[in-house]
């Protein structure tokens, strides 16, 4: 018999709404796992188990009223970034362990009005700031798959439950990759949208256009049923997407047609390169995807490397805007202050031209690759290191570079503001050093057009034969 761990979101709601489950037995399941496997993994920060199992009981008073929302009564999570009113929000620092908000960020509540039901706040660094998680409030998140293996950033906590099954789908965030990064190493999907579809608001801030809400999920069709609850442009958003015309669930069952996919390996930076076996996932998904009668392309990279150090002046800038106090510089982590300390040396008009590049190349970039519906490649050049491979030597600038070795493929879809998407098709042989461990692979899409790509996803998935979701 199958456990409800092991049924994606969508199957959790048929449950619910059959009456084979109420939502306070399925909160108090995945509680239950997220206490005993939570702390190895590095999962959460925060649970919050009292407030979870009140609301599943609302959930199952709104279940009996027929209220026909498809999330109605699931278990969820909200990562550590994002702003709970009334539930501690560390932002992954020491610093902020008193931090509890008076506000709920948009995405949660829309979250609660979906009758989803959070089970807590998922692990993240310290900030957000890198492509790995770990921090000095509960440690580092681990891949379920070899828990002596990050699970990647900054999502890493919400990627990790969603993988070990202590809940079925989850919010993060993605400032650089940080919902793919973590999806590629916990074997799950994650989403990205298009810039202007997810709101930030009402407290948080969109300055740099980098940063989107979105789902982590176990499926396709899960990952678009939750990207339905949080697409709705709210009151005061600076630049917004309107509301989607049609759900992406509905883009979830249907066919793309035949589309032209661009395809490249290649890491835009010089000096990094794609491992054997991020290649091989590729080509799989490539293989795969002209199978079904896509017209696929082999073409090179089209970012130039003078994007990268632009992205750094403008992602060391958010740091340092942070109002952290100089005496308390030094209980924060190297990481931390090493993009903090990098921002500081930034010039507005310096920060002004590395906005103004990211933009104006990007849309070169766009234009150039107009003729494609999609874009293919790896989702990251390496499979998940080793925990503490990222700060072994203790030098930040090192853990920066091997961070760029690590992730060479996903910030520049930030930078350009498309939707894209890693998806869990591929999985390692086990070797005599190590375990089996997912390796995905990553599609783009034309800016706006997240619906398109999600029924792509969607295809790719049901085409390829699925590796054991819960490792």
């Amino acid at each position: 018999m199958t456990d409800l761990h092991e049924l994606d979101a969508t199957d959790q709601a048929a449950l619910l709404r059959s009456r084979e489950v109420s939502s306070v037995e399925l909160t108090g399941h995945h509680l239950e796992r997220a206490e005993r496997l939570g702390p190895e993994l590095g999962a959460f920060i925060t649970l919050t188990a009292d407030r979870a199992l009140a609301a599943a009981e609302q959930a199952d008073r709104r279940l009996a009223e027929d209220d026909p929302a498809p999330l109605l009564g699931v278990p969820t999570a909200i990562k550590d970034l994002t702003s709970t009113a009334g539930v501690g929000t560390t932002m992954g620092s020491a610093l902020m362990r008193s931090n509890v908000p008076t506000v709920d960020a948009h995405v949660v509540t829309l979250m609660h009005r979906a009758g989803l039901v959070s089970l807590g706040k998922t692990n993240t660094p310290e900030f957000g700031l890198s492509s790995y998680t770990d921090n000095d409030v509960v440690g580092p998140a681990r891949t379920p798959w070899d828990t002596s293996r990050t699970a990647g950033g900054s999502s890493g906590g919400a990627a990790a439950a969603v993988a070990a099954g202590l809940v079925p789908l989850a919010q993060g965030s993605d400032g650089g990759g940080s919902i793919r990064i973590p999806a590629s190493c916990c074997g799950v999907v994650g989403l990205k949208p298009s810039r202007g579809r997810v709101s930030a608001g009402p407290v948080g801030s969109e300055w740099s256009g980098l940063a989107v809400d979105g789902p982590l999920a176990r499926t396709v069709r899960d990952a678009a049923a939750l990207l339905d609850v949080l697409a709705h442009p709210m009151p005061g958003d600076p630049r917004h997407l309107p509301a989607p015309s049609i759900p992406f669930s509905t883009w979830a069952a249907r066919e793309p047609g035949r589309l032209r996919i661009a395809r490249w390996s290649d890491p835009y930076l010089p000096g990094v390169s794609s491992s054997p076996e991020s290649v091989e996932a590729w080509q799989e998904a490539s293989r795969t995807l002209q199978a079904l009668g896509h017209d696929v392309v082999e073409v090179p990279n089209p970012f130039p490397p003078e994007l990268e150090p632009q992205f750094n002046r403008v992602w060391s800038s958010g740091i340092a805007a942070a109002p952290i106090p100089e005496e308390a510089l030094e209980l924060l982590q190297p990481n931390t202050r090493y993009w903090l300390l990098r921002g500081r040396e930034v010039t507005g008009a310096e920060l002004a031209a590395a906005m103004q590049f990211l933009e104006s190349t990007t849309r070169e970039v766009l234009v150039a690759m107009h003729e494609f519906d999609a874009w293919l490649t790896p989702t990251l050049a390496l499979v998940p290191p080793a925990v503490d491979w990222f700060h072994e030597t203790g030098d930040p600038a090192d853990a920066h570079r091997r961070e760029l070795e690590f992730t060479p493929f996903t910030a520049v879809y930030n930078m350009a503001g498309v939707p894209a998407a890693s998806l869990p098709l591929h999985v390692t042989a086990p070797t005599a050093d190590r375990s089996a461990l997912p390796v995905g692979v990553m599609l783009a899409g034309r800016p706006g057009e997240d619906g398109p790509l999600v029924s792509l996803c969607a295809q790719l998935e049901a085409a390829t034969p699925q590796p054991a979701r819960l490792p």
